[in-house]
């Protein structure tokens, strides 16, 4: 049986700042003047211990460096949340992380976690904010071959106005699932600095999410095929007309030149009428994706020419258009429709404030 143990206790590693205590507040003789709670995460404590501390809207958890090995599950709720990590995320100061698989046996007995399941950190709040963070799943495809659902999730993330900022997301497959709360909801999600590493698939999902400056990486495999994987997998619901856009970011790859894929069409099978929709603009694409397929088929029922893959004003090697029909571009008119503005509508996401 495997041995994890979450890190601390609340008791442990857990702190309130914000609310007077008692004997001050009576001293005044008039109530305490109402602050925004701030709970604060040590070394040795658990922020899920912290999250389930939180009580109303507009609260904030300070997470200090430090590894936290636990799985974090924040419920529709918490909403307004704020989490932040002290230090730049980009040195991995402050990380999450654990090592579930789709293909993990429950502790309990009751099968499987499946791939939102396997998931380290999970959201469905609404009005999330995630700061400076590193989110992983750790778990590697060589340690268990005995394992076939090998996909690994770091986040999770359903709610609308989720946002996310100089966040470091970590896994192999499956990396970050950008999904709704429900097939028919247009949860908005917006990633703004982030570092997104991983093999196949490893942004998916059918939000409407929006990638500002964010660096995808695409790891090295051992296997003697390609692709060796793609960057997205979009699901978009065919009544969204906002699915996946990607804007002044770029692409690096640890693999081989043309052996990464930008996108594959992502149509589960409990939403077969999904549309996939995918816009890749302004972006520096590296010799890792293939510039003369740059697309490809989940399944050949639905193949990627049918669905909303477009691109505009992308730079760099892997952008470079050498078989027009397999790079459907955007006009400049087009563009005008494809802009975080338009994708994100009336919210207006910025970070809150401590």
């Amino acid at each position: 049986m495997r041995r994890r143990t979450l890190l601390g206790s609340i008791a442990a590693g857990l702190t309130a700042v914000g609310t007077p205590p008692p004997a001050f507040a009576s001293q005044l003789h008039a109530p305490a003047r109402p602050t925004r709670p701030v709970l604060h995460v040590h070394p040795g404590g658990s922020v899920q211990a912290a999250v389930d501390a939180v009580e109303g809207p507009g609260r904030t958890i300070v997470v200090h460096p430090g590894t936290y090995r636990e799985v974090v599950n924040i419920p529709a709720d918490k909403a307004e949340l704020t989490i932040t990590g002290v230090g730049p995320s980009r040195r991995g100061a402050t990380v999450i992380v654990y090592d579930n698989a789709n293909g993990t046996q429950k502790p309990d007995g009751s099968g499987t976690y499946g791939t939102a399941g396997s998931a380290t950190f999970t959201s469905a709040a609404p009005g999330l904010t995630v700061r400076d963070l590193t989110l992983a799943n750790d778990w590697l495809r060589a340690d268990h071959p005995e394992i076939t659902g090998t996909q690994a999730v770091a986040a999770y993330v359903t709610g609308d106005r989720s946002l996310f900022e100089r966040v470091q997301l970590r896994a192999h497959q499956d990396t970050l699932f950008a999904d709704t709360t429900a097939l028919d909801a247009f949860d908005r999600q917006c990633y703004r600095d982030c570092y997104v590493e991983g093999d196949v698939d490893f942004v998916f999902g059918r939000a409407t999410a929006v990638f500002e400056r964010c660096h995808f990486h695409t790891l090295d495999r051992d296997v003697d095929f390609v692709p060796k994987g793609m960057v997205f997998a979009p699901a978009t619901a065919r009544a969204n007309p906002h699915g996946f856009l990607a804007v002044h970011g770029r692409v690096t790859s640890a693999a081989e030149d043309g052996a990464y894929k930008i996108a594959r069409p992502w149509v589960p099978t409990y939403e077969t009428t999904a549309w996939p929709s995918l816009v890749v603009r302004d972006t520096w694409l590296g010799p890792g994706i293939d510039a003369v397929a740059p697309y490809t088929n989940m399944r050949d029922a639905y193949p990627w020419q049918s669905m909303r893959f477009a691109e505009h004003r992308n730079s760099g090697p892997g952008s470079v258009i050498t078989v027009p029909e397999n790079r459907p571009q955007l006009t400049d008119t087009e563009a005008v429709s494809h802009t975080p503005a338009t994708y994100l509508g009336d919210w207006s996401p910025h970070s809150h404030s401590l």
